[in-house]
């Protein structure tokens, strides 16, 4: 289990495959730790240098007092590219992870050589919603948004078909820290990466789960818009963590995006 002392803090990340490779890097969404990814990275580790992280607040990595920004984020996965001395990276955000990657591209566009954002957006949700979210938390726990925010994350068919799965990504939500997760949903709640999204130069796929209830499709879709030039495509029978719900078609329709724009 490799970590990181970055910005005061400690960082766990794992850095996989071949180092001679391309380079992708996931940033995971709010209440979730890198294990998500693990059904796409088996995938793609022969093929790529892969590098995960947990961001402050979540996983193993150290939960700092809050708020937090998504400027804190992004100089945590900014130490960790220095780090380990990669460039030419494409980032794959999910959720609060896609405002990081747009955060990371504002500030060091260079390192960058494509991004895709899952069920993400320039802007997520409102000021009132996650102001109430981060009350409801710091009075009853994040057991309190659990059912809730399962529905969210997980299509109809996934809660009737696996049951035990949702369970365990239950179990990884509620186990979140509450400093982190508020911490985040600060993060969120401020964040507006609208001007970002309008000035994104790289390969760009946006993509989201077509029963995705936290960042619906028309949201993402609004998000693609934006972005000059980029891609756009619903993942069909998914909620908001495909990576979960549909890890083979989430790889496939990457490795198809890096090999149309000559990346792979």
């Amino acid at each position: 289990m490799p970590f990181l002392r970055v910005n005061d803090i400690v960082i766990h990340y794992i850095d996989e495959g071949n180092k001679d490779s391309p380079v992708i890097l996931f940033s995971n969404s709010l209440g979730t730790d890198f294990r998500i990814w693990d059904g796409v990275v088996k995938n793609l580790k022969d093929n790529f240098r892969v590098i995960r992280y947990d961001k402050r607040g979540h996983g193993l990595s150290s939960c700092p007092e809050a708020p937090y920004s998504i400027n804190d984020h992004v100089k945590d996965l900014t130490a960790i590219i220095d780090y380990l001395d990669v460039r030419d990276i494409t980032v794959v955000g999910l959720s609060v992870g896609g405002l990081i990657a747009q955060g990371l591209y504002s500030f060091h566009p260079k390192l960058i050589k494509a991004i895709i954002l899952a069920d993400t957006a320039h802007k997520i949700l409102t000021k009132d919603i996650w102001n109430s979210r981060i009350e409801i938390v710091n009075k009853l726990g994040l057991e309190a948004l659990a059912d809730g925010t399962m529905e969210r994350w997980f299509s109809e068919s996934y809660h009737k078909k696996h049951p035990e799965n949702l369970e365990g990504a239950r179990n990884m939500f509620v186990r979140t820290p509450v400093t982190g997760y508020i911490g985040t949903c600060t993060a969120i709640r401020d964040a507006d990466l609208t001007s970002v999204a309008k000035n994104i130069n790289v390969p760009v796929l946006c993509l989201v789960g077509s029963e995705d209830g936290s960042t619906p499709p028309e949201v993402v879709r609004e998000t693609s818009e934006l972005i000059p030039n980029s891609e756009f495509y619903i993942i069909n029978d998914s909620g908001h963590l495909p990576c979960l719900e549909r890890p083979s078609e989430f790889t496939k329709l990457i490795m198809n995006f890096l090999n149309r724009n000559n990346i792979c």
